[in-house]
């Protein structure tokens, strides 16, 4: 059955509104940083953990997710994705403790945990692959609007509704966009590309050869350090950075992660066409990540500064962070073509592994220097506090730079050979 390209839009517009709505429930914490350790009465390790919560489910579902969008296709993962996440929203609405939260947040964690994989699988099928790495920047600067709700506007709705009411909206609209997806998204086989089966030996081998090519590892690390500094800053450390250290008020800062969204999201697409224009990956790579690593440097020194320059300095870092995007097309570039929803899910597992162990663990060193001061029940930190845990986030964005010199340059086409081929 031949999809018309009226049907691929359709359905690729349901699927980035999802997408949409894993980014905003991936950086909202941030939004809401202040309001939820007030409801719960946490330590900053404690607010790391609920932030990081979804990390953790995100990074352990990406492989199994790779396989599933392999094997049973997007469709059926894409609905029950959205059902999940849904029920996730809701209960972490209701919840009434730190420990139905987390409960909530594993759910929605689990839920959103599919889209992006489903997402690339389509763009992957449906498409050239020479615009693979700008399909999936447009893609990631619309699902970017999410992230940027997640900043100014969820701040100021939270006010209005409350941060409760926030939640038990995003759950209705979870599961509308969840039938959506079995609805418009339709999976056609051409002849020569029989349905996959879900066969345990042709799954656990293909993940193993991805796992055993060595060119899928720098690509990992990349993205390991980029991502995983970006979620961890601007999933929740960024706005209570810059009100203690900065003495913003949260209005402000809240503006200034949606303009770090919003440079994210130009970024994707910019850095995804530039590369697809080149026809080069890594010399792109390895100029925008040294960039973002710089910028890491200003942060550290803690310098006041005029409020415009810091709204600048947080749309350009946006911009460069958005460098890590191109990793998914070097993991797909390097391996099967048929396996590229496995390749792109181990690659992305790197960045979600990352944002997970640099939640809490930012907060932790944080706690372990805290003086003692509250204010109106909330935690206040040093500016040194703070130094030290924005150098771990530094530490992770150098990583991830220094392995942008190993990546295999592809000429933006899949350059895997079969064993076989390779010996000729």
């Amino acid at each position: 059955m031949h999809i018309p390209a009226s049907g691929r839009g359709l359905a690729m517009a349901v699927v980035i509104a999802a997408y949409i709505m894993s980014f905003f429930h991936r950086f909202a914490p941030a939004g809401i940083a202040q309001d939820l350790a007030l409801a719960f009465h946490t330590s900053a390790a404690s607010l790391g953990v609920l932030a990081a919560t979804y990390f953790y489910v995100y990074t352990l579902m990406q492989v199994p997710t790779g396989i599933l969008v392999d094997t049973l296709g997007p469709r059926r993962i894409l609905l029950l994705g959205g059902l999940v996440a849904a029920g996730g929203s809701l209960l972490f609405g209701l919840a009434p403790d730190l420990n139905v939260a987390l409960i909530g947040r594993t759910l929605i964690g689990l839920g959103v945990s599919v889209v992006f994989i489903a997402m690339l699988k389509l763009i992957a099928v449906w498409f050239d692959e020479r615009r693979f790495a700008t399909l999936v920047g447009l893609s990631m600067l619309l699902g970017n609007l999410g992230s940027m709700l997640a900043g100014t506007p969820l701040a100021a709705l939270a006010q209005v509704t409350s941060w409760r009411g926030v939640f038990f909206g995003a759950a209705a609209i979870s599961a509308l966009l969840a039938v959506a997806c079995w609805v418009f998204i339709r999976e056609a086989r051409s002849a020569d590309a029989p349905r996959p089966r879900f066969d345990r030996t042709v799954i656990i081998s293909g993940l193993l050869g991805v796992l055993k090519n060595r060119a899928t590892w720098p690509a990992v690390w990349v993205n390991f350090g980029l991502a995983g500094s970006f979620f961890a800053f601007a999933g929740l450390w960024a706005t209570p950075y810059l009100v203690q250290v900065h003495g913003l008020s949260r209005v402000e800062a809240a503006s200034h992660l949606s303009l770090f969204f919003a440079g994210f999201a130009i970024g994707c697409l910019a850095i995804g066409t530039l590369s697809d224009r080149l026809r080069r990956r890594k010399p792109v790579l390895i100029a925008a990540s040294l960039a973002y690593c710089v910028l890491w440097l200003v942060w550290l020194s803690a310098l006041r500064m005029p409020i415009g320059l810091s709204y600048g300095l947080f749309a350009v870092m946006g911009f460069t962070t958005s460098s890590f995007s191109l990793t998914w097309a070097c993991a797909k570039e390097v391996n099967p073509p048929q396996l590229s929803g496995m390749s792109t899910s181990v690659t992305n597992m790197g960045g979600f592994l990352a944002g997970a162990l640099l939640q809490p663990a930012v907060g932790l060193v944080m706690d372990l220097g805290w003086d003692g001061t509250l204010a109106d029940g909330v935690r206040v930190y040093s500016v040194d506090n703070f130094r030290l845990g924005i150098g771990l986030l530094a530490a992770a964005g150098l990583f991830g730079a220094l392995w942008s010199f190993f990546v295999r340059e592809t000429g933006c086409r899949n350059v895997w050979r079969a064993p076989a081929e390779q010996g000729d």
